[in-house]
């Protein structure tokens, strides 16, 4: 099954990520951006101030299409465990913020970029957090982690969930990270079962 792990620069994702190798040492940890050439472009456009949203966008939907083919979809095959630190969602969320106001119903083109070739994940887990305290966390190092654009990119979010509750868990990142990983533990612990009960 395919896991993923969304939310604000600063809402924690990474870490619960880290943490959870432990608990699955056998599962396949990966993360967009990549460390494929295709994610060091990616990386290179974060930095970029000036760089176009459209091609941006373009440069992270490469990123996606290599690590559907290199490792995603492989590991499934295999019947493993994956776990994503972001994925398509975060992609929705971010390049549909970025977006606006350079095409009409950015969030909803975005989508429709990936949809004929992405795979859906069986379970998203959201760590939300307002934008504030995802700045204050991250360091606001980019163009991305800034108070007021992360607003915009909670709204899409919040959007997803509505349309997919089936898909999403929503978790309280303003929690202690002790309690946040306890709560990411159950929810997946809890899908892996149902996953193994299915397959029986």
């Amino acid at each position: 099954m395919l896991v993923t792990l969304e939310g604000l620069d600063g809402s924690g994702k990474t870490t619960v990520w880290e943490a959870l190798h432990d608990v699955y040492p056998d599962a396949e940890f990966t993360r967009e951006p990549t460390n494929s050439w295709y994610g060091d472009a990616v990386y290179r456009s974060i930095g970029d101030e000036d760089a176009d949203p459209l091609a941006e966008l373009f440069l992270y939907t490469a990123d996606h299409a290599d690590h559907l083919s290199r490792v995603i979809e492989p590991a499934l095959e295999r019947g493993d465990l994956v776990v994503s630190d972001r994925y398509a969602h975060s992609r929705y969320a971010y390049q549909g913020a970025t977006l606006e106001g350079v095409i009409d119903r950015p969030m909803e083109y975005v989508r429709g970029v990936h949809q004929p070739f992405t795979v859906e994940p069986d379970l998203t887990i959201y760590l939300d957090l307002d934008p504030e305290t995802a700045a204050a966390r991250a360091g606001a190092t980019n163009k991305f982690e800034r108070a007021a654009y992360l607003e915009s990119v909670r709204s899409n979010y919040k959007r997803l969930l509505r349309a997919e509750p089936d898909r999403f868990v929503q978790v309280d990142a303003s929690q202690s990270p002790e309690a946040v990983l306890e709560r990411v533990e159950t929810i997946l612990a809890e899908a892996v079962d149902d996953d193994v009960a299915e397959q029986q």
